[in-house]
């Protein structure tokens, strides 16, 4: 029976993967905006902020870099037009709420490490396995990661922003296994998005696994995704690995 080549390198998205925001967008926004004299409804702007997101990604993707602009500008850009569109027209006014946000989502303070996290990279590292980071997020990462405690798990940390490319282009997964010297095979990455994470790395020859989040995954990936790749929290991923390297070719 032929086997799998064993695991050597382990890639992690970090957002809602290793670790969230403390409090819901909409709620820093409006607590920054009610220290500076502005009363905005945190219901307003979190409902705002995903579809300002979404637009932007669209016309700038990978915080417009390609088009001459910094992350820096580009989330400034989403932070004022998500006020705008929570009903804020002045602004002059937002603009130093932007400056302090930017500076705010920058400081460990604003994030929290996920239940099980540490434990879980503690426990790769166990094994003898090598990890990095691979995410969509901009220059900011490394010093969070670093306030947080977790920097030491990871043989480097590759953003999107360093990349030139966001998952799930395969350019960025090629990236990381170009700096690990380390072939698709041996790797496997773990993320919460079916299409950047799940689907990116596997298609670049990779395994992967999909953390499932508080909410119900969507039927349609839930049916596409086997179970054994699925993790119900993260705590889950070292019984899984298990299994992977155990199973023969083909499974």
């Amino acid at each position: 029976m032929v086997h799998r080549l064993p695991l050597r390198l382990l890639t992690w998205d970090v957002k809602d993967t290793l670790l969230r925001l403390r409090h819901p967008v909409g709620v820093e926004y409006a607590s920054k905006a009610w220290a500076h004299g502005l009363q905005v409804e945190a219901a307003a702007l979190g409902q705002a902020f995903p579809q300002v997101y979404k637009a932007q990604s669209h016309s700038f993707p990978n915080y417009g870099l390609s088009q001459g602009l910094t992350s820096r500008q580009w989330w400034l850009d989403v932070i004022l037009q998500t006020f705008h569109q929570a009903g804020v027209g002045d602004a002059q006014v937002v603009i130093p709420i932007a400056d302090q946000l930017y500076e705010d989502f920058s400081h460990p303070h604003t994030w929290q490490v996920l239940e099980g996290a540490k434990a879980t990279l503690k426990g790769c590292q166990k094994r003898g396995l090598r990890l990095a980071v691979v995410s969509n997020f901009d220059r900011r990462l490394e010093n969070i990661l670093v306030g947080l405690g977790l920097r030491d798990y990871f043989d480097f940390v590759l953003t999107s922003e360093a990349a030139g490319w966001p998952k799930p282009d395969p350019r960025i997964f090629h990236e990381a296994l170009r700096l690990a010297q380390v072939e698709p095979a041996a790797t496997a990455h773990i993320g919460d998005s079916y299409r950047c994470d799940y689907k990116g790395a596997r298609a670049v020859g990779m395994h992967s696994f999909l953390v499932a989040g508080p909410e119900p995954l969507d039927p349609a990936v839930k049916d596409s995704v086997p179970q054994e790749h699925i993790l119900p929290s993260l705590s889950h991923l070292l019984p899984a690995l298990d299994r992977l390297e155990g199973s023969p070719l083909g499974l």
